[in-house]
């Protein structure tokens, strides 16, 4: 059996014209393997018939572009030139006229090329679409192997160029999002208590997480954060941000664009809750008038916890510690869950008085001179989070947040199995902060909708866009 496959061009007035055909395929007896199309023919067919389409469109537009808009004089033409352009099926090497400009109009070149001034980028944004979503999720290298696997582009993507197509356009968001301000909080009492009334509190976590650093000048190992958050509705709907701290020069317009495109009102709650490091804080401050500053109470029992496996340590016949340390750790774990501070850090400070005699009498094991610091340094994290420390008993029995336990979840979702797991790289701030902006439009499902606003005659949804005969 032979499968001949031809083009026929209609144009306007309905004119018909068979062009030569595409591709021939041939079949023997049934297999299982040879059961319609393979990928390798399907890849060829795909690559000549774009191929055949692209040259009409081309001829069409350069027709439609040879006379002056103005005057509608012929132009005259040059020369001819090459214009490189990268579509999902195969690198296109089109011919297009350079052409004089009139004289009719005063113009800042002699020639332009009309094709080259349309097709700017040199790329089309469907396959930057693809190349920008499977990088966010994938590794830069995997990402070209899959795209060269299924698309008829072998040899014609490469990692450098996927990864500056990515930077474009993670640049592209970072001028498209407005100006950092210290305060974002807007209007006045009486304007906010004219509002509709709002939904309930915003549940705001954020936390860091650390990735390899890359220094071209020295090869020396070292560490830079990354800050992820996630911000979840009442419905519990949820949006991820995040940005490299020492490279993101606008992480509270970032943070206050994510809460605003969630719904966010003045004269709504937003609760917001961190492992009390104050640059954390510090984002938050400004946003919203009825922001609630909670400590974590994950960080709380963490490293409530530690000590406990620490004093577990200790040889008891050779202290002399009257203390009972597991008793006097669930106690001060007692208060801080119903929020009494002051207890907690009398309790805190007992211990610590005890720790410090043992200390000084010269008996102490190293694990209590261990042990000390860490009670000195719980304390000192108690005192300076103390206002941010609630009820959390109460809080969790009216089902509300109360510990961050789904900010870990999206710092190992946004930065390990990107940035870290399984990946043998080292980052530049820069670098990881675009791809992190485009990752982070991916998880939130925003990216289609993000090039669908670039590209207004972009379709990426599933209804392709032609016309099946009924006889199909």
């Amino acid at each position: 059996m032979k499968l001949k496959i031809q083009v026929v061009i209609e144009s306007d007035n309905g004119d018909r014209e068979i062009i030569q055909e595409i591709t021939q395929i041939e079949r023997g007896i049934l297999q299982p393997e040879n059961l319609g199309l393979s990928l390798v023919e399907a890849k060829t067919l795909l690559n000549k018939v774009q191929r055949t389409l692209v040259q009409q469109q081309v001829t069409e537009y350069e027709k439609q572009h040879d006379s002056c808009q103005h005057c509608e004089n012929k132009l005259l033409r040059k020369d001819k030139r090459i214009v490189v352009y990268r579509t999902l099926f195969g690198k296109l090497k089109l011919q297009c006229n350079r052409l004089f400009q009139c004289t009719c109009q005063e113009q800042s070149t002699r020639t332009f090329k009309p094709l080259g001034k349309l097709l700017k980028e040199r790329i089309s944004p469907e396959l930057l679409y693809l190349e920008s979503k499977f990088v966010s999720l994938m590794s830069y290298g995997l990402s070209v192997k899959l795209l060269e696997e299924l698309l008829p582009i072998e040899g014609e993507i490469s990692v450098t160029t996927v990864r500056n197509k990515l930077h474009v356009c993670a640049q592209r968001l970072e001028s498209e999002l407005g100006e950092e301000k210290r305060v974002y909080i807007e209007g006045t009492q009486r304007d906010w208590d004219n509002l509709p009334r709002p939904e309930l509190p915003l549940v705001v976590g954020v936390d860091g997480g650390y990735v390899r650093f890359y220094d071209k000048k020295s090869s020396t190992k070292g560490n830079f954060e990354i800050i992820v958050g996630k911000s979840i509705k009442s419905d519990n709907t949820s949006k991820r941000f995040g940005g490299v701290y020492s490279y993101d020069t606008k992480p509270q317009r970032r943070i206050f664009e994510v809460l605003k495109s969630q719904g966010m009102q003045m004269n709504q709650q937003v609760t917001f809750l961190s492992d009390g490091d104050e640059k954390l804080r510090d984002l938050m401050f400004g946003l919203n008038p009825n922001t609630e500053y909670l400590l974590d109470w994950f960080h709380i029992t963490m490293r409530l916890t530690v000590i406990n496996q620490m004093a577990k340590g200790i040889n008891k016949k050779d202290t002399e510690l009257n203390t009972d340390i597991p008793k006097d750790l669930e106690r001060i774990k007692w208060y801080l869950w119903h929020g009494n501070v002051f207890r907690a850090l009398q309790l805190l400070k007992d211990f610590v008085d005890d720790l410090e005699v043992e200390v000084f009498n010269g008996n102490a094991q190293r694990e209590v001179k261990k042990l000390l610091k860490m009670v000195q340094e719980f304390e000192t994290y108690i005192f300076n989070n103390g206002a941010c420390i609630p009820n959390y008993g109460e809080r969790w029995h009216n089902d509300e947040a109360i510990a961050t336990g789904f900010v870990e979840s999206t710092v190992n979702q946004v930065i390990s199995k990107r940035f870290v797991k399984k990946q043998q790289m080292r980052w530049t701030p820069k670098g990881a902060h675009l791809l992190l902006q485009m990752r982070m439009l991916v998880l939130n499902g925003e990216l289609r909708r993000q090039f669908e606003q670039w590209y207004s005659g972009l379709r990426l949804d599933n209804e392709p866009n032609l016309q099946i005969p009924n006889s199909v």
